[in-house]
């Protein structure tokens, strides 16, 4: 690295990905994302909850209206309009994951790219790079905190919820992009940044809605911190490996350099991010998978006695426990980070892809059936899928019937995770779920054919209308 600190390689890595392009198969990748961002706003949207709340409380900030806020008519100062935004990407929890790092980085870095290309009067090309680099970005800096000897991430394990970290630099990086900042700039804006991340995932465990807002406001944070920049703020030049810097204070020093940078621009890890086929925590969808192909199988629910799910070790402290939360959970959000009740939902059928937003439900929350099929759900640790863990989610499902038999089913690697991709018409299946929440087919199919045409998109501003929900 030289005289060269982390940040400045960072910073002109993603000038590159700017001054330069992406490679093909980037640029092809990130259409997708935007896409599965936008239909999960619009879905989100439709919900209401948390992201209707974060809208109202953002409407009373005053500024000067330069972006919109999926789905709806708003214009807001572009870092309110990034935190709706944000917070409407990763309110159902149904944002794309990379692996090992095990965090979102779709959901804070699309939403703040979107808000600030749309300020700016920016093309789709730029959009395209500059999400290209912050995915980038915000997946290396996550890498960089795996300990291979636990097989989890050391924010995890600290209770730091790693997207809303790491997605606060790279939501900046993406920003400064789209500010026009140089290599310099682009650093600031990241340096900047780290004195603005931060969130703790105990509501994984709980309940509470604050999970929700992780994303929006780190793609807040994110544009703010590139504005803060462009006007003259400067961030320190060792802020990542510095003896008071990122690593130092999130993670007490200890990170992988070769994560970080190793390979920059040549081996690219934003496409291994994998898209999820269903609305909950990606720790509950190998349990999902087997529960399905068991009812596929010709399982019958009433006939079921006891069932045994083996997950990797560190995910029962997110779906597992404790077990009485998790057997009854308290809210539907709550319901999506519970092995048991995701389990009964597979079990006893579903919508979309195989479980969808409408089994989440207050109705469904209280459903006498599926509350007595959680409970008979017991979480053990599984050694073959703690084996793979976190470089893929797997899982097996033991069901012992009422007349004494066993069936069991195992996955080892989830549906849309890296053996198991989704396909570009599952893809589109699912985006057309969510938009058809709030926007007529026709609208839909418009944005679908502009994101995809991105790369030549002459004005994001495109975008937004085409999201907006008709009047």
């Amino acid at each position: 690295m030289g005289d060269t600190t982390a940040v400045q390689e960072l910073a002109a890595f993603a000038v590159g990905c700017r001054d330069r392009g992406v490679p093909p198969r980037v640029a092809g990748d990130v259409t997708g994302r935007v896409l599965d961002v936008l239909g999960n706003c619009l879905a989100g949207l439709a919900e209401g909850g948390s992201g209707e709340a974060v809208l109202v409380a953002v409407r009373d900030w005053a500024g000067t209206p330069r972006a919109g806020v999926v789905g709806t008519a708003d214009r807001l100062p572009a870092p309110g309009a990034a935190l709706v935004n944000g917070t409407l990407a990763h309110a159902l929890d149904f944002d794309d994951t990379h692996l090992p790092s095990v965090l979102h980085p779709s959901a804070s870095v699309v939403p703040a790219a979107l808000a600030a290309a749309e300020e700016t009067g920016a093309g789709g090309a730029e959009l395209l790079a500059a999400v290209a680099a912050g995915i980038e970005i915000c997946v290396r800096l996550g890498m960089a905190s795996y300990l291979p000897e636990i097989r989890n991430s050391a924010f995890f394990e600290r209770g730091q919820h790693a997207t809303s970290i790491c997605g606060t630099l790279a939501a900046a990086a993406a920003a400064a992009l789209l500010y026009g900042l140089d290599a310099g700039g682009v650093a600031d804006a990241i340096g900047v940044a780290a004195s603005m991340g931060s969130g703790v995932i105990e509501a994984n465990r709980t309940g509470g809605t604050v999970k929700r807002v992780h994303c929006g406001w780190a793609a807040h944070a994110g544009v703010a911190a590139a504005a803060l920049a462009r006007a003259g703020i400067t961030g320190p030049p060792t802020v990542l490996e510095g003896r008071f810097g990122f690593f130092r204070a999130w993670l007490d020093g200890r990170y992988d350099a070769d994560a970080l940078l190793g390979g920059l621009g040549e081996r690219w890890e934003a496409p291994r991010t994998v898209y999820k086929p269903y609305p909950s925590n990606h720790f509950t969808h190998p349990a999902i998978d087997c529960a399905l192909a068991l009812r596929d199988g010709g399982l019958d629910p009433g006939d079921i006695a006891a069932i045994e799910l083996g997950l990797p070790a560190p995910t029962l402290r997110t779906v597992a426990e404790p077990r009485e939360e998790k057997a009854r959970p308290r809210t539907p959000y709550h319901a999506k980070f519970s092995g048991p009740f995701t389990v009964a939902t597979a079990l006893l059928g579903g919508g979309g892809l195989g479980v969808h937003l409408d089994d989440f439900t207050e109705e469904t929350l209280r459903d006498p059936a599926r509350l007595a099929l959680a409970a008979k759900v017991a979480c053990v640790a599984d050694e073959r899928a703690g084996a793979v863990f976190p470089t893929a989610f797997a899982a097996v499902l033991r069901v012992r019937t009422r007349g004494g038999a066993t069936l069991e089913h195992r996955v080892d690697s989830s549906r849309g995770g890296p053996g198991h991709p989704l396909t570009r018409a599952e893809l589109l299946t699912k985006f057309r779920l969510n938009a058809a929440r709030a926007l007529p087919g026709g609208r839909a199919a418009e944005l679908v054919r502009a994101v995809e045409g991105l790369g030549s998109l002459p004005d994001v501003g495109v975008l937004a209308a085409l999201a907006r929900v008709p009047e």
